[in-house]
């Protein structure tokens, strides 16, 4: 039989990583659970975002998956070990592809990261880009109201470009040459986050460095068979439907909501 890789976020966000994936691995079989039950996870403490997690895990990890891809930065940020000692599958963040890339593309050595307020109380980017470039200087900043801006499909209103001057203003005053956006959201905002920051930044898509990542465990070989998609949500089935069609400018079938209380005695 068959296994999917397997995707969580804690909504809509994580679908970015998605498209990647299903873009470069056209015959493998995704499954996709966004916790829109419980979204944002950015404010939540450490120990709640990592209970989420293993709980979003226990429930891909019934459906028979072989990979399991953390979308969420936060949680990549804070659960990936708790998430590790689940299974002997292998578990991919977006931490690691993103830093990787970002030491890549950096020409000055100096790195900006954006993202939820949990994901860079963490540290893990600043943490991971200095383990591969010891030397380098990274400046980190919050940016929250980058999610529900996404997410009412705000990306091109006048708002999403006042917001992210005030919130990158600082940011472009580090003189950094590149910038990873550190949440599955960000990419749907590049457009005006480059034009903030300026062409000379390269920003860093943490869903497409995860896709090539994954390139170390899968063939991106197409036999011609497409692969299939499954998606669930833990609520908002409709509002979820509606924001993946702006996201992926395409409407999704095989949309389930699921109670995760229920699938734990399962095991």
């Amino acid at each position: 039989m068959k296994r999917a890789i397997g995707i969580f976020d804690s909504g809509v966000g994580g679908l970015t990583v998605y498209q990647a994936i299903r873009n470069t691995f056209p015959n493998e079989d995704i499954i996709y659970f966004g916790d829109t039950a419980r979204v944002p996870y950015g404010p939540k403490s450490p120990n709640t975002i990592i209970d989420y997690s293993l709980q979003n895990a226990r429930f891909l990890l019934q459906q028979g998956i072989k990979i399991l891809i953390v979308a969420c930065n936060t949680s990549s940020a804070v659960a990936i070990p708790a998430l590790q000692n689940l299974s002997d599958i292998p578990v991919i963040g977006v931490i690691e592809p993103g830093a990787e890339q970002s030491v890549k593309v950096t020409k000055c050595k100096r790195i900006g990261v954006i993202g939820t307020e949990g994901t860079i109380r963490s540290g893990a980017y600043p943490s991971a880009i200095r383990k591969l470039l010891p030397e380098a200087f990274v400046v980190s900043s919050a940016c929250p109201l980058f999610v529900p801006l996404v997410e009412e499909g705000w990306q091109e209103h006048p708002v999403a470009e006042v917001i992210a001057e005030e919130y990158l203003k600082e940011m472009k005053e580090q003189n950094i040459d590149t910038l990873v956006l550190g949440c599955t959201h960000y990419p749907l905002l590049s457009n005006i986050i480059q034009q903030v920051m300026g062409e000379e930044v390269t920003l860093v898509d943490s869903a497409m460095a995860v896709a090539e990542y994954l390139s170390c465990y899968l063939s991106a070989e197409n036999d011609g068979q497409k692969g299939r998609d499954s998606f669930y949500v833990s609520d908002n089935e409709n509002k979820f439907a509606e924001i993946a069609e702006r996201i992926l400018q395409h409407n999704i079938g095989n949309l389930t909501r699921v109670r995760l209380y229920e699938s734990w005695f399962k095991d």
